[in-house]
């Protein structure tokens, strides 16, 4: 049984993250500033990481996994205050990736500004500087989009409303844009495998080894909610995020490095079965968008 303390654990990655390693039998404790529902079987620690004084001071934790930090700061402000740790994990991001570099990006090449993430990816970049600066020894994970259950993000759940109401879906261009998904459980099974095997690799990409064309995840996401998708082509020029859950920009991350720790990931047939059934009884915690109305608006 480890002693782990994973930052937030209210919402998508951080709730998942703390509910498998509870379910495991680990020792977790969750920090957040408790205005949500805590995952089962956790211990909270009810504090902002930015002001967090002595509360952390007398834990020592066999594993911190920082699945908030989006900052520097916020590592900084983290590592200060902790009384003690054996292993400290990045969920960092595939944002910190600048989009002129060789495809599939990988881990050994520079990160940089990214126009499409903005400064989301730079406050990734600052994030795992700020902690290679201080535990060089630390394990930073880059995710590409993340889907699965507890997913607040309108991303999955998009294309399951508009299955469950029967619509056509219209696509940006003709639905080709490729997009590279990593399933959360998948997520949290290569957190486990780098916490139990200590790869010799300190920065890993993460996600499925193939990418899928917009055409393609709409296609599954109606499958699990048991329709046949019909289609819609638009055309450009358009704002493809007025419309839909994605920028329009194609990218792919080579992952062979997770590859060495995790033998198979999830298909995302069966990825997106388990999301749709948690979507089925939690629309209401869905950060809705008004993709829908801008297409009766503007395309019908």
């Amino acid at each position: 049984m480890q002693k782990i303390l994973v930052t937030g654990g209210t919402v998508f990655v951080s709730q998942y993250v703390a509910s498998y390693f509870a379910a495991k039998g680990d020792e977790v404790y969750v920090l957040n500033r408790n205005r949500r529902a805590q995952p089962s079987n956790t211990i909270l620690i009810e504090a902002d990481r930015h002001h967090l004084g002595n509360k952390l001071k007398t834990y020592r934790f066999d594993a911190v996994l920082d699945i908030t930090a989006y900052t520097g700061e916020d590592v900084v402000s983290l590592l200060s205050s902790l009384g003690g740790f054996t292993e400290y994990l990045l969920i960092s991001s595939s944002a910190v990736y600048p989009p002129g570099l060789t495809q599939p990006f990988h881990e050994d090449q520079p990160v940089g500004p990214n126009p499409y993430w903005g400064a989301y990816g730079l406050q990734k970049i600052a994030a795992e500087q700020a902690l290679l600066t201080s535990v060089p020894t630390a394990y930073i994970l880059r995710p590409p989009y993340l889907y699965g259950p507890m997913n607040n993000l309108y991303r999955e759940a998009f294309a399951f409303e508009c299955a469950d109401l029967g619509r056509k879906f219209y696509l940006p261009g003709q639905g080709d844009m490729k997009l590279q998904f990593f399933y959360i459980g998948d997520l949290c099974r290569l957190i486990d495998a780098v916490l139990t095997k200590k790869p010799a690799v300190h920065i890993l990409n993460a996600g499925n080894s193939q990418p899928i064309s917009v055409r393609q995840w709409v296609e599954l996401c109606y499958q699990a909610a048991g329709k046949r998708a019909e289609f819609v082509e638009t055309a450009y020029p358009v704002n493809q995020r007025d419309f839909f859950s994605f920028y329009d920009y194609e990218y792919q991350l080579d992952v062979s490095r997770q590859a060495a720790l995790l033998d198979k990931v999830t298909p995302m047939e069966a990825g997106l079965a388990e999301s749709y059934r948690w979507y089925r009884g939690h629309k209401d915690e869905v950060n809705r968008k008004g993709y829908i109305e801008y297409i009766d608006q503007h395309f019908t």
